[in-house]
């Protein structure tokens, strides 16, 4: 059951009011701290140390105007990423990760440049239950569909933060995945093959074979190609939401990571089931998710809400990443069953390791 009593509310009204203060300009400020990082003002900062850099200083070295610089610097206050001593700005611990932390860049990234504009289209979101905020990008159903022909940046910043999260949990499994020496995976939703070519270079016998949509294995094949392992790894192009279209079936492990949170529950369910219907009772299905439930850090709680307002908005508007009972539920009615769960694996994900219960 969902705990219902996550958070509390003991904070004093002033300081309540503050941070709604906080939400309704959180757009605007959000430009501000990417505009001080982009424009490098965070950087001359850095490189200033301790003693700082006054508005001028900071504007000349820049080759900006003063009158930016200055607002900017101000709104940096604010937002606890620079202080003022003796009339000089000096970089803060915050300012420090929103330059340098590659998870903080990652994210920032994603946001501006995948999310920010869709977002106007939240509210039609919810009410319609479709990803209205996509139209800013071209006419799909899915994010999904469009990957390839997203906007450069848009596209770079999509895999980058998809890639991101993925990159630490695979070094951390691999002996986890191969400890039974299986002979043929099969990567569900493989996405750009990079878990597939992963098993590849870690174990030199394994065959593998993705399942995707074709515009998806399209960049599969070409990245698999360029690191020449198209002998080993195979792969299939399928409406993944077409439940008459079964799983192949002879596979000793069925891989799904960062899959199931891209859908609903009722289309996690008919994924599961083709699954189940694959295997066989020596097989095994690993799920690698991040849920919100399983995080050490409220940080990592806050972010993953917010991811669920992307699949609501932008890539599907029917997904989220999801509390660890609402998966484990599904598995149940599919006819599977928890053998193991894994927990901090990489970053903040959790792996179950599934079977067909007996």
């Amino acid at each position: 059951m969902i705990d219902n009593t996550v958070g509390s509310d003991d904070k004093s009204a002033l300081q309540a009011k503050f941070d709604a203060q906080k939400i309704a300009f959180a757009p605007v400020m959000f430009q501000a701290a990417k505009v001080l990082r982009d424009l490098g003002i965070l950087e001359y900062l850095k490189k200033a140390g301790k003693k700082g850099a006054d508005i001028n200083t900071v504007a000349t070295n820049l080759k900006l105007p003063e009158y930016g610089v200055k607002v900017l610097l101000e709104a940096g206050l604010s937002l606890e990423m620079v202080r003022l001593e003796n009339d000089r700005f000096v970089l803060t611990k915050t300012g420090f990760f929103i330059l340098r932390d590659k998870l903080t860049q990652v994210n920032m990234d994603f946001v501006n440049d995948v999310n920010y504009l869709g977002m106007f289209h939240l509210q039609e979101s919810v009410r319609n239950g479709k990803p209205e905020g996509l139209k800013v990008f071209g006419d799909w159903q899915t994010i999904y569909e469009g990957l390839s022909d997203l906007p450069e940046q848009a596209k770079e910043s999509w895999f980058a933060f998809d890639h991101y999260y993925s990159d630490y949990a695979f070094s951390e499994l691999m002996p986890l995945v191969f400890e039974g020496n299986p002979e043929k995976i099969l990567d569900v939703g493989g996405n750009t093959g990079k878990f597939s070519i992963w098993c590849a270079e870690y174990n030199k016998s394994v065959s593998l074979t993705i399942l995707d949509l074709p515009g998806q294995i399209k960049v599969a094949q070409e990245n698999i190609e360029q690191m020449g392992y198209e002998n080993r790894i195979s792969t299939i192009g399928l409406d993944l939401l077409d439940n008459s279209v079964p799983f192949p079936n002879g596979f000793n492990i069925i891989w799904m990571s960062q899959f199931l949170d891209c859908f609903s529950q009722q289309e996690i369910l008919g994924l599961l089931k083709r699954a189940y219907n694959a295997m066989d009772l020596n097989s095994v299905l690993y799920i690698l998710e991040t849920y919100w439930d399983k995080q050490r850090f409220e940080a990592s709680t806050y972010s993953l809400h917010a991811i669920s307002l992307y699949f609501t908005c932008m890539a599907n508007g029917n997904s989220q990443m999801y509390h660890s009972e609402d998966m484990i539920n599904l598995v149940d009615k599919a006819g599977l069953f928890v053998e193991e769960n894994y927990e901090d694996v990489g970053i903040s994900h959790t792996l179950f390791k599934c079977r067909k219960k007996k």
